[in-house]
Protein backbone atom coordinates (compact mmCIF):
# COMPACT_ATOMS: atom_id res chain seq x y z
CA UNK A 1 0.00 0.00 0.00
CA UNK A 2 1.59 3.26 -0.90
CA UNK A 3 -0.79 6.11 0.28
CA UNK A 4 0.77 8.26 2.85
CA UNK A 5 -2.42 7.83 5.28
CA UNK A 6 -2.61 7.77 8.78
CA UNK A 7 -0.15 5.98 10.63
CA UNK A 8 -0.62 4.26 14.24
CA UNK A 9 3.29 4.29 13.73
CA UNK A 10 4.69 6.65 17.26
CA UNK A 11 5.75 10.57 15.64
CA UNK A 12 9.57 9.68 16.95
CA UNK A 13 10.67 10.55 13.66
CA UNK A 14 9.58 13.27 10.91
CA UNK A 15 9.67 11.26 7.86
CA UNK A 16 10.22 11.87 4.60
CA UNK A 17 6.65 11.45 2.41
CA UNK A 18 8.24 8.41 0.73
CA UNK A 19 8.31 4.77 1.08
CA UNK A 20 11.39 2.56 -0.13
CA UNK A 21 10.44 -0.40 -1.64
CA UNK A 22 13.80 -1.95 -2.93
CA UNK A 23 17.67 -1.04 -3.60
CA UNK A 24 20.60 -2.52 -5.89
CA UNK A 25 23.99 -1.52 -5.24
CA UNK A 26 24.01 2.44 -4.15
CA UNK A 27 20.29 2.78 -5.68
CA UNK A 28 16.64 2.65 -4.27
CA UNK A 29 13.21 3.20 -5.61
CA UNK A 30 9.89 4.41 -3.49
CA UNK A 31 6.30 2.87 -4.05
CA UNK A 32 6.18 5.27 -6.93
CA UNK A 33 9.07 3.55 -8.79
CA UNK A 34 11.35 6.83 -8.61
CA UNK A 35 14.78 6.26 -8.30
CA UNK A 36 17.40 7.10 -5.80
CA UNK A 37 21.06 7.78 -5.64
CA UNK A 38 21.61 6.42 -1.98
CA UNK A 39 24.32 9.29 -0.06
CA UNK A 40 23.12 8.16 3.37
CA UNK A 41 23.42 4.20 3.03
CA UNK A 42 20.87 3.95 6.32
CA UNK A 43 22.57 6.48 8.17
CA UNK A 44 26.24 4.63 7.62
CA UNK A 45 24.52 0.85 8.03
CA UNK A 46 24.42 -0.45 4.59
CA UNK A 47 28.07 -0.70 3.81
CA UNK A 48 27.75 -2.95 0.71
CA UNK A 49 25.01 -1.14 -0.08
CA UNK A 50 21.80 -3.05 -1.03
CA UNK A 51 20.81 -6.65 -2.64
CA UNK A 52 24.32 -7.67 -2.24
CA UNK A 53 24.43 -11.12 -3.43
CA UNK A 54 26.98 -12.13 -0.62
CA UNK A 55 25.36 -10.52 1.76
CA UNK A 56 21.72 -11.92 0.77
CA UNK A 57 22.93 -15.45 0.14
CA UNK A 58 24.97 -15.71 3.24
CA UNK A 59 21.54 -14.11 5.58
CA UNK A 60 18.85 -16.76 3.25
CA UNK A 61 21.32 -19.84 3.89
CA UNK A 62 21.73 -19.32 7.80
CA UNK A 63 17.95 -18.54 8.10
CA UNK A 64 17.39 -21.85 6.49
CA UNK A 65 19.74 -22.91 9.15
CA UNK A 66 19.28 -20.77 12.67
CA UNK A 67 18.29 -17.65 12.96
CA UNK A 68 18.84 -17.53 17.21
CA UNK A 69 19.31 -19.70 20.20
CA UNK A 70 20.31 -17.37 22.81
CA UNK A 71 23.53 -17.02 25.01
CA UNK A 72 22.35 -19.65 27.03
CA UNK A 73 24.49 -21.93 24.34
CA UNK A 74 27.69 -21.47 22.74
CA UNK A 75 27.08 -20.09 19.13
CA UNK A 76 29.85 -20.55 16.58
CA UNK A 77 29.30 -17.59 14.34
CA UNK A 78 29.13 -15.68 17.69
CA UNK A 79 33.03 -17.07 18.56
CA UNK A 80 34.18 -16.61 15.01
CA UNK A 81 33.22 -13.05 14.59
CA UNK A 82 34.87 -12.17 17.89
CA UNK A 83 38.30 -13.72 16.46
CA UNK A 84 38.00 -11.56 13.46
CA UNK A 85 36.75 -8.30 15.46
CA UNK A 86 39.30 -8.47 17.97
CA UNK A 87 42.45 -9.73 15.54
CA UNK A 88 41.65 -6.34 13.43
CA UNK A 89 41.08 -4.20 16.07
CA UNK A 90 44.00 -5.67 18.50
CA UNK A 91 41.68 -5.79 21.07
CA UNK A 92 40.89 -8.88 23.75
CA UNK A 93 37.16 -10.13 23.43
CA UNK A 94 33.64 -8.86 22.60
CA UNK A 95 30.38 -8.10 24.16
CA UNK A 96 27.11 -8.48 21.37
CA UNK A 97 24.22 -6.77 21.33
CA UNK A 98 22.18 -5.21 19.15
CA UNK A 99 22.66 -1.85 18.46
CA UNK A 100 24.77 1.46 19.11
CA UNK A 101 23.21 2.55 21.93
CA UNK A 102 23.52 -1.13 23.64
CA UNK A 103 26.93 -1.14 23.22
CA UNK A 104 27.65 2.66 24.30
CA UNK A 105 25.66 1.21 27.27
CA UNK A 106 27.65 -1.47 27.85
CA UNK A 107 30.90 0.75 27.51
CA UNK A 108 29.67 3.06 30.10
CA UNK A 109 28.81 -0.10 32.68
CA UNK A 110 32.37 -1.42 31.97
CA UNK A 111 33.89 2.48 32.79
CA UNK A 112 31.18 2.44 35.87
CA UNK A 113 32.47 -1.24 37.55
CA UNK A 114 36.49 -0.38 36.24
CA UNK A 115 35.94 2.63 38.51
CA UNK A 116 34.65 0.65 41.38
CA UNK A 117 37.19 -2.01 41.21
CA UNK A 118 39.55 0.87 41.62
CA UNK A 119 38.08 1.87 45.10
CA UNK A 120 36.19 5.18 43.17
CA UNK A 121 32.73 4.87 45.07
CA UNK A 122 31.22 7.35 42.63
CA UNK A 123 32.94 7.04 39.02
CA UNK A 124 33.36 9.70 36.73
CA UNK A 125 33.41 9.98 32.90
CA UNK A 126 34.80 12.65 30.91
CA UNK A 127 32.22 13.34 27.75
CA UNK A 128 32.38 15.81 24.79
CA UNK A 129 30.24 18.89 23.71
CA UNK A 130 28.27 17.98 20.75
CA UNK A 131 28.59 14.63 21.53
CA UNK A 132 26.01 11.65 20.28
CA UNK A 133 25.65 8.45 22.04
CA UNK A 134 22.15 7.20 22.28
CA UNK A 135 18.85 8.25 23.31
CA UNK A 136 18.71 5.33 26.73
CA UNK A 137 18.50 7.46 30.32
CA UNK A 138 22.49 7.00 30.14
CA UNK A 139 23.31 7.08 26.99
CA UNK A 140 21.43 10.60 26.14
CA UNK A 141 23.28 11.89 29.44
CA UNK A 142 26.64 11.44 28.08
CA UNK A 143 25.52 12.89 24.83
CA UNK A 144 26.37 16.50 23.96
CA UNK A 145 23.11 17.58 22.92
CA UNK A 146 20.07 19.75 25.16
CA UNK A 147 17.33 18.89 22.56
CA UNK A 148 17.80 14.96 22.80
CA UNK A 149 18.25 15.59 26.92
CA UNK A 150 15.02 18.10 27.39
CA UNK A 151 12.35 16.72 28.71
CA UNK A 152 13.73 13.05 29.71
CA UNK A 153 15.20 14.88 33.31
CA UNK A 154 17.08 14.27 35.42
CA UNK A 155 19.78 13.07 33.81
CA UNK A 156 22.42 10.37 34.82
CA UNK A 157 25.25 11.57 36.71
CA UNK A 158 28.57 11.16 36.78
CA UNK A 159 29.61 12.85 33.32
CA UNK A 160 32.36 15.76 33.15
CA UNK A 161 31.83 17.39 29.96
CA UNK A 162 35.10 18.63 27.57
CA UNK A 163 35.08 20.68 24.70
CA UNK A 164 36.81 18.53 21.86
CA UNK A 165 40.25 18.62 20.59
CA UNK A 166 40.88 20.78 24.01
CA UNK A 167 43.30 18.61 26.19
CA UNK A 168 44.30 21.13 28.47
CA UNK A 169 40.64 20.92 29.04
CA UNK A 170 40.94 17.08 29.86
CA UNK A 171 44.46 17.69 31.77
CA UNK A 172 42.22 20.38 34.04
CA UNK A 173 39.99 17.68 34.78
CA UNK A 174 42.49 15.71 35.85
CA UNK A 175 44.13 18.04 38.14
CA UNK A 176 40.46 18.72 39.94
CA UNK A 177 38.67 14.88 39.77
CA UNK A 178 39.34 12.61 41.39
CA UNK A 179 37.13 10.17 40.35
CA UNK A 180 37.57 9.67 36.65
CA UNK A 181 37.38 6.57 35.12
CA UNK A 182 37.46 6.69 31.64
CA UNK A 183 37.38 9.10 28.66
CA UNK A 184 34.50 8.69 26.15
CA UNK A 185 35.12 10.05 22.84
CA UNK A 186 33.52 9.52 19.23
CA UNK A 187 36.76 9.13 16.63
CA UNK A 188 34.33 11.39 14.50
CA UNK A 189 31.33 13.10 15.74
CA UNK A 190 28.65 12.02 13.23
CA UNK A 191 25.39 13.57 14.83
CA UNK A 192 27.39 16.03 16.21
CA UNK A 193 27.83 17.89 12.37
CA UNK A 194 31.31 15.84 11.15
CA UNK A 195 33.52 16.30 13.82
CA UNK A 196 36.82 15.11 14.03
CA UNK A 197 39.14 14.42 17.07
CA UNK A 198 42.42 15.17 15.76
CA UNK A 199 44.98 12.62 15.59
CA UNK A 200 47.55 14.54 18.11
CA UNK A 201 44.61 14.78 20.50
CA UNK A 202 43.87 11.29 20.42
CA UNK A 203 47.61 10.32 20.49
CA UNK A 204 47.45 13.14 24.01
CA UNK A 205 44.41 11.07 25.50
CA UNK A 206 45.87 7.74 25.16
CA UNK A 207 49.37 9.07 26.64
CA UNK A 208 46.78 10.59 29.33
CA UNK A 209 44.68 7.86 30.25
CA UNK A 210 47.77 5.25 30.24
CA UNK A 211 49.40 7.67 33.28
CA UNK A 212 46.16 8.41 35.00
CA UNK A 213 44.64 4.62 34.53
CA UNK A 214 41.85 5.94 33.12
CA UNK A 215 39.85 3.35 30.14
CA UNK A 216 40.12 5.05 27.02
CA UNK A 217 36.89 4.38 24.98
CA UNK A 218 36.56 5.23 21.49
CA UNK A 219 32.66 5.18 20.05
CA UNK A 220 33.32 3.70 16.52
CA UNK A 221 29.48 2.88 15.83
CA UNK A 222 29.47 5.47 12.71
CA UNK A 223 33.14 6.17 11.61
CA UNK A 224 33.91 2.28 11.99
CA UNK A 225 33.65 -0.43 9.72
CA UNK A 226 35.94 0.66 6.94
CA UNK A 227 34.09 3.77 6.14
CA UNK A 228 37.19 6.47 6.47
CA UNK A 229 39.76 4.32 4.87
CA UNK A 230 40.52 2.17 7.84
CA UNK A 231 38.85 -0.55 9.97
CA UNK A 232 38.22 1.91 12.49
CA UNK A 233 38.69 5.69 12.26
CA UNK A 234 41.21 5.98 15.57
CA UNK A 235 43.37 3.75 13.66
CA UNK A 236 44.85 6.95 11.65
CA UNK A 237 46.26 7.92 15.07
CA UNK A 238 48.45 4.42 15.28
CA UNK A 239 46.81 3.86 18.90
CA UNK A 240 43.98 1.40 20.62
CA UNK A 241 41.44 1.88 22.90
CA UNK A 242 40.66 -0.01 25.55
CA UNK A 243 36.61 0.07 24.86
CA UNK A 244 35.38 0.24 21.66
CA UNK A 245 31.69 0.02 20.51
CA UNK A 246 30.35 -0.73 17.57
CA UNK A 247 26.95 -1.16 15.43
CA UNK A 248 25.92 1.00 12.26
CA UNK A 249 27.65 -0.81 9.89
CA UNK A 250 28.87 -3.92 10.82
CA UNK A 251 26.43 -6.36 9.14
CA UNK A 252 25.19 -4.16 6.40
CA UNK A 253 21.90 -3.54 7.57
CA UNK A 254 20.73 -6.66 9.80
CA UNK A 255 20.71 -5.36 13.69
CA UNK A 256 23.96 -5.95 15.18
CA UNK A 257 26.21 -4.08 18.35
CA UNK A 258 29.61 -4.83 19.73
CA UNK A 259 31.28 -3.45 22.20
CA UNK A 260 35.35 -4.52 22.42
CA UNK A 261 37.79 -4.39 25.41
CA UNK A 262 40.88 -5.40 25.97
CA UNK A 263 43.40 -5.25 29.25
CA UNK A 264 42.07 -4.82 32.49
CA UNK A 265 38.67 -3.19 30.70
CA UNK A 266 38.49 -7.13 29.20
CA UNK A 267 38.14 -8.61 32.74
CA UNK A 268 35.66 -6.47 34.30
CA UNK A 269 32.35 -8.23 33.31
CA UNK A 270 31.86 -11.62 34.54
CA UNK A 271 29.11 -14.01 34.29
CA UNK A 272 25.87 -12.20 35.34
CA UNK A 273 27.23 -8.55 35.38
CA UNK A 274 25.70 -7.85 31.39
CA UNK A 275 23.10 -9.51 29.45
CA UNK A 276 21.10 -9.53 25.70
CA UNK A 277 19.07 -11.93 24.52
CA UNK A 278 18.88 -11.14 21.17
CA UNK A 279 22.69 -10.21 21.06
CA UNK A 280 25.26 -12.30 18.75
CA UNK A 281 22.55 -14.65 17.20
CA UNK A 282 23.82 -16.56 14.62
CA UNK A 283 21.73 -14.75 11.87
CA UNK A 284 23.42 -11.59 12.86
CA UNK A 285 26.98 -12.45 13.33
CA UNK A 286 26.75 -14.29 9.66
CA UNK A 287 25.76 -11.57 8.11
CA UNK A 288 28.94 -9.36 10.21
CA UNK A 289 31.24 -12.25 8.95
CA UNK A 290 30.23 -12.02 5.40
CA UNK A 291 30.15 -7.97 5.50
CA UNK A 292 33.88 -7.57 6.94
CA UNK A 293 34.73 -10.67 4.52
CA UNK A 294 33.54 -8.36 1.25
CA UNK A 295 34.69 -5.33 2.58
CA UNK A 296 38.52 -7.43 2.44
CA UNK A 297 38.02 -9.02 -0.47
CA UNK A 298 36.81 -6.08 -2.58
CA UNK A 299 38.90 -3.62 -1.06
CA UNK A 300 36.49 -1.23 -0.15
CA UNK A 301 38.70 0.56 2.42
CA UNK A 302 40.36 1.66 0.11
CA UNK A 303 37.36 2.28 -2.08
CA UNK A 304 36.02 4.85 0.29
CA UNK A 305 39.36 6.51 1.27
CA UNK A 306 39.61 7.10 -2.94
CA UNK A 307 35.84 7.43 -3.59
CA UNK A 308 35.48 10.01 -0.12
CA UNK A 309 38.75 11.87 -2.00
CA UNK A 310 36.92 12.40 -5.17
CA UNK A 311 33.57 13.92 -3.98
CA UNK A 312 35.48 15.76 -1.13
CA UNK A 313 37.31 17.49 -4.38
CA UNK A 314 34.42 17.24 -6.85
CA UNK A 315 32.00 19.58 -4.01
CA UNK A 316 35.48 21.83 -3.08
CA UNK A 317 35.71 22.55 -6.76
CA UNK A 318 31.65 23.12 -7.26
CA UNK A 319 31.24 24.95 -4.01
CA UNK A 320 34.74 26.43 -2.56
CA UNK A 321 33.94 30.20 -4.11
CA UNK A 322 30.31 30.31 -3.34
CA UNK A 323 29.21 32.97 -0.57
CA UNK A 324 27.86 30.85 2.18
CA UNK A 325 29.64 27.77 1.90
CA UNK A 326 31.94 26.97 5.70
CA UNK A 327 34.29 23.90 4.76
CA UNK A 328 34.36 20.28 4.09
CA UNK A 329 34.93 17.76 7.32
CA UNK A 330 35.70 14.26 7.73
CA UNK A 331 37.28 11.54 6.48
CA UNK A 332 37.03 8.56 3.92
CA UNK A 333 33.25 8.06 3.01
CA UNK A 334 31.76 10.25 5.99
CA UNK A 335 31.48 13.53 4.98
CA UNK A 336 30.19 16.80 6.83
CA UNK A 337 29.79 19.94 4.34
CA UNK A 338 28.92 23.19 6.54
CA UNK A 339 26.89 26.15 4.93
CA UNK A 340 26.47 29.49 7.30
CA UNK A 341 22.75 29.20 7.28
CA UNK A 342 20.21 26.58 8.30
CA UNK A 343 19.75 24.33 5.21
CA UNK A 344 17.44 20.96 6.44
CA UNK A 345 15.01 22.06 3.12
CA UNK A 346 17.88 20.78 1.21
CA UNK A 347 16.90 17.05 2.20
CA UNK A 348 13.57 17.31 0.66
CA UNK A 349 15.33 19.47 -2.18
CA UNK A 350 18.22 16.34 -3.19
CA UNK A 351 14.73 13.40 -3.14
CA UNK A 352 12.93 16.03 -5.80
CA UNK A 353 16.69 16.88 -7.96
CA UNK A 354 15.29 17.13 -11.25
CA UNK A 355 15.84 14.47 -14.30
CA UNK A 356 16.14 10.79 -14.36
CA UNK A 357 16.69 10.43 -9.92
CA UNK A 358 16.58 11.79 -7.07
CA UNK A 359 19.30 11.71 -3.85
CA UNK A 360 18.65 10.47 -0.23
CA UNK A 361 20.91 12.74 2.02
CA UNK A 362 21.24 13.72 5.51
CA UNK A 363 21.34 17.39 7.18
CA UNK A 364 22.48 17.34 10.86
CA UNK A 365 23.09 19.95 13.52
CA UNK A 366 20.61 22.24 11.31
CA UNK A 367 23.77 23.29 8.83
CA UNK A 368 26.23 20.35 8.05
CA UNK A 369 25.03 18.05 5.13
CA UNK A 370 25.44 14.81 6.05
CA UNK A 371 27.33 12.37 3.16
CA UNK A 372 27.74 8.40 4.15
CA UNK A 373 27.51 6.31 1.46
CA UNK A 374 27.49 2.94 0.83
CA UNK A 375 31.24 1.58 0.88
CA UNK A 376 31.03 0.14 -2.85
CA UNK A 377 30.26 3.34 -4.65
CA UNK A 378 32.50 3.99 -7.92
CA UNK A 379 33.76 7.04 -9.49
CA UNK A 380 30.44 7.29 -11.72
CA UNK A 381 28.38 7.36 -8.98
CA UNK A 382 30.24 9.56 -7.05
CA UNK A 383 30.30 12.43 -10.04
CA UNK A 384 26.59 11.96 -9.87
CA UNK A 385 26.30 12.41 -6.36
CA UNK A 386 28.77 15.80 -6.65
CA UNK A 387 26.96 16.44 -9.22
CA UNK A 388 23.52 16.99 -7.67
CA UNK A 389 24.33 17.81 -4.55
CA UNK A 390 26.41 21.28 -6.32
CA UNK A 391 23.71 21.96 -8.10
CA UNK A 392 21.00 21.59 -5.33
CA UNK A 393 23.40 23.21 -2.50
CA UNK A 394 24.63 26.42 -5.31
CA UNK A 395 20.90 26.61 -6.11
CA UNK A 396 19.95 27.32 -2.06
CA UNK A 397 23.21 29.85 -1.35
CA UNK A 398 22.31 31.62 -4.00
CA UNK A 399 18.89 32.40 -2.55
CA UNK A 400 20.48 32.91 0.64
CA UNK A 401 22.48 35.28 -0.48
CA UNK A 402 21.20 37.03 -3.73
CA UNK A 403 23.63 39.72 -3.69
CA UNK A 404 26.68 37.66 -4.02
CA UNK A 405 29.38 37.81 -6.25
Amino acid sequence: MSTLSHSHVMPTYSNLPIFLSHGQGVWVWDEAGRKYLDGLAGIAVNTLGHNHPRLVAAITDQARSLIHCSNLYKVRNQETLADRLTAIAGMDNVFFCNSGLEANEAALKIARKYGHERGIDRPEIIVYENAFHGRSIATLSATGNAKVQKGFEPLVEGFVRVPLNDLAAVEAIARTHQSVAAVFIEAIQGEGGINPARIEYLQGLRRLCDERGWLLMIDEVQCGMGRTGRWFAHQWADIVPDVMPLAKGLASGVPIGAVLARGAAAAVFKPGNHGTTFGGNPLATRAALETLATIEADGLMRNAERIGAQIREGLLAGLSERQGFVEIRGRGLMLGLELDVPCGELVQAALDLPGEHGMLINVTQERVVRLLPPLIMNSREADQLVAGLVQIISEFLARQHPHAH
